[in-house]
């Protein structure tokens, strides 16, 4: 797992290969962002971070290493804010909604895919 990730949705069903959506922990980020000199307030700011994209890369890529080739995540990206179930994407008991997380985050998805 990658510590400053709280939540993360593979996607991969009848695709080519595997894709991340990753939600960063919002209670840490004040201290994640401090560890690797972003000045991010917010999610959404964080989500736009390269330095905070450039860690979380080499998390991937080292979670990649002990995966068989067809496991790995080969794309990712930061969602603004986190899945709840205020928007429909998890239920009262936190099970992930992967219908309304693929129509919330339609544009981030086919963003994945674009270019294969």
């Amino acid at each position: 797992s990658i510590d400053m990730i709280d939540q993360a949705v593979v996607l991969g069903d009848q695709r080519k290969f595997l894709t991340a959506l990753l939600v960063l922990d919002e209670e840490g980020l004040a201290d994640h962002a401090a560890q690797i000199g972003s000045d991010a307030k917010d999610m959404a700011s964080a989500a736009q971070c390269e330095k905070f994209k450039a860690h979380i890369q080499k998390e991937v890529e080292r979670i990649n290493e002990g995966l068989a080739r067809v496991q790995t995540i080969k794309r990712w990206t930061l969602l603004p804010r986190a899945l709840s179930e205020e928007h429909g994407e998890l239920t009262p008991t936190m099970k992930l909604k992967r219908r309304i997380v693929n129509e919330n985050f339609a544009a981030e998805i086919e963003a994945l895919y674009a270019d294969t």
